[in-house]
This record gives structure tokens, C-alpha cells and sequence, in this order.
């Protein structure tokens, strides 16, 4: 057995410096010191020797062993270096290159819009206020002029909900004007606001979808008359799409204001000589508005015989798209990243 282990010694160490890889090492290693490996199998052969020989090969055996895993590392951590060596070598970076510029995100169309109409009034000294989504039927419809048996509350395909704790009905609101009759029942005159957040009607289509924004705002003092509308609302019309355009007010119909109006402005795609987008008319509607009617004032107990007001409402989503060039409301909430990263700005 003293000579099987010396040959095995020899052989296993020139296998180990003849190895050109880790593979080929764990290879022999297995060979050697596996469960079936040489020098296993020479062990248990010890039992059949003398007990005088056995110490001696025992001794001759660990020595064995001791020395094939020294060398055993050294292989691997040379290899292994070699390895590293030819890795940083065949995938060496060109520090010359330009780095890449972490993505970043941005400020989301609707969200974009919403501020640049908020600064654009707030310039105009409006004031922003706010209000609950889930409204009572008095303060979106009733408060308004809008009587159960009216109508206009077809005009509004609301999400009703249960009964609140003393009995009223309990809605979603379906314009932002509710926050209108909120300030004007906790305030006195004179009131200037604009009311900015989300709406809520059954409707789903290319250009209506079942939550969207509104900007609301009122103003209530003594002496208003139609002429401040028109100019503050032509104003605005100029800032906000950053470009001189005609503006005309047609009769129309709302509740809550008497007189009313349609507000059209040129087209921006035709410059009024007719188009797609404006139906060849070379106008687009894009607001409501109107003075605050007389029962309004009274249903929150503001004097009607001294004060009088205009009040005016957009959907936020339609200027948007006029003004950024987009076709279908709905890409505004499908989380398209595509759409979201062709229309967003820090």
C-alpha cells in the first residue's frame, strides 16, 4: 500500500499542474478525495494491513493529502487569476464613452395642466379651494338650482351612493361647482376662488371618461357685471395657450347662472379656416359660464339685491389635449409609458 499511495502522490500532483482550468481541478479533486476517489479507497483498505504498518500508512496518507490540497490551492488561485486576467481584458470598458444618463420621471400631463391653470388665476387673485369628493344631493344639485324634478340632472350621469347617517343622498360629485356653495355658505362678500380636483360621471368614451378634472371658480361682490367675465375669461384663454385668439361667448343654458354662455375660441389647428378637429366652423367650444343666478344667492343666504357674481367651469382634460395635441382622453389614465414619457416634463 506504501507504494500505491507514493504513486498515487505523484500522479495526482502532476495532474494538478498539468490542469489548464477550475473544471479540469474540481475534476481531479473528485478523482482523489471524492467519496470514490483514490486515496478514499486506500483508506479503507487500512484495516486489512498489521497494526504495525498501519500508524505509518495512516501517517503517509493524511501527508498525502495535506499536500494535494496545498497545491490544489495554489492551482485554483493562480487559474482563478488567469481567468480574472483574460476577463478584464476582453470586456474592458472605453472610459472615452459618454455615461448614461439615469431615467428620470415627470410631471404628468393633467398634473401640468392643473398648475398652469391654478398660476394663471392665482395671478388674477384667485385663490384655490378645495372640497369633498362624496357630496350630499343639496350642495351638488339642489344648492345649484337644480330641484330633484329638474331636467338638467340628466345632463349628469351620477354614481349615486348609500344614504348617509341622517337619511340625505350621498353621491360622487359630478362638477366641482359644490365647492362654490361650500364657500359662499362659510364666507361673506366679497368671494374671488377657483375650485381645481376630480369629477366623477357614468361615461366612457373617446372623450369622456367616468373620473375626470373640472376648474370651478366664482367671483361674488357688489357691481360684477358680464364685461369682467368676458375679459378675465379671454385672458385667460391667451395665457394659457401662450398665443393671441378670438374669443365669442354664445347664449346658453346652466341652473346655476343667469345669464349663461358657451365660450368658443379659434381653432388652433386651422386658424379658423375650418378643420377635423373643429368641425369646419373654425371654432372650438371649451367652457362654461355665466352669472351666479339669483337663487343661488339666496339658497346661502348672500343679500341678491346687493351682491351679484359670474361663475365659470372647464374640464381640464379638454384643454389639455387641445393644447398638448392629444386625440383620446383615455390615454391620460391608461399608464401608457410610451404616451406618459413623449408628454412629460420635469
Amino acid at each position: 500500500m506504501r507504494m500505491e499511495l507514493e504513486s498515487l502522490q505523484r500522479e495526482s500532483l502532476a495532474r494538478l499542474q498539468g490542469a489548464e482550468s477550475v473544471a479540469d481541478l474540481e475534476q481531479i479533486r473528485v478523482q482523489v478525495l471524492g467519496k470514490k476517489g483514490a486515496l478514499t479507497q486506500l483508506l479503507r483498505g487500512l484495516g486489512g494491513v498489521s497494526a504495525e504498518e498501519r500508524p505509518v500508512l495512516g501517517e503517509l496518507a493524511n501527508a498525502l493529502k495535506g499536500v494535494f490540497n496545498e497545491v490544489l490551492a495554489a492551482r485554483l488561485e493562480l487559474l482563478q487569476r488567469r481567468d480574472l486576467d483574460l476577463r478584464l481584458q476582453s470586456e474592458r470598458l472605453d472610459v472615452t464613452l459618454p455615461g448614461r444618463l439615469p431615467s428620470v420621471g415627470g410631471v404628468h400631463p393633467i398634473t401640468r395642466a392643473l398648475r398652469e391653470i391654478t398660476d394663471i388665476f392665482s395671478s388674477m387673485g384667485f385663490p384655490s379651494a378645495t372640497g369633498p369628493e362624496v357630496e350630499d344631493d343639496w350642495h351638488n344639485f339642489g344648492a345649484l338650482n337644480i330641484p330633484v324634478d329638474h331636467p338638467a340632472r340628466e345632463m349628469h350621469d351620477t354614481f349615486y351612493l348609500p344614504s348617509g347617517p341622517r337619511g340625505e343622498k350621498r353621491l360622487l360629485r359630478t362638477h366641482t361647482s359644490p365647492v362654490q356653495i361650500h364657500v359662499m355658505e362659510n364666507r361673506s362678500p366679497p368671494l374671488r376662488i377657483i375650485a381645481p380636483g376630480k369629477v366623477f360621471r357614468c361615461d366612457s368614451d373617446l372623450t369622456h371618461t367616468p373620473m375626470f378634472h373640472q376648474v370651478e371658480g366664482f367671483l361674488v361682490d357688489e357691481g360684477v357685471h358680464f364685461g369682467q367675465l368676458k375679459g378675465i375669461l379671454a385672458q385667460f384663454l391667451r395665457l394659457f395657450f401662450e398665443r393671441e385668439l378670438p374669443v365669442r361667448f354664445r347664449p346658453s343654458f346652466f341652473p346655476f347662472t343667469e345669464p349663461s354662455a358657451e365660450v368658443d375660441m379659434g381653432c388652433l389647428f386651422c386658424g379658423g379656416q375650418g378643420c377635423r378637429v373643429c368641425k369646419g366652423n373654425g371654432w372650438l367650444e371649451v367652457l362654461g359660464c355665466g352669472l351666479i343666478h339669483p337663487a343661488v344667492l339666496s339658497n346661502v343666504g348672500i343679500d341678491r339685491e346687493k351682491y351679484s357674481g359670474f361663475a365659470f367651469g372647464m374640464g381640464v382634460e379638454r384643454l389639455a389635449m387641445l393644447k398638448y395635441g392629444i386625440h383620446d382622453l383615455r390615454l391620460f389614465f391608461e399608464n401608457d409609458v410610451r404616451f406618459l414619457e413623449q408628454h412629460a416634463r420635469v
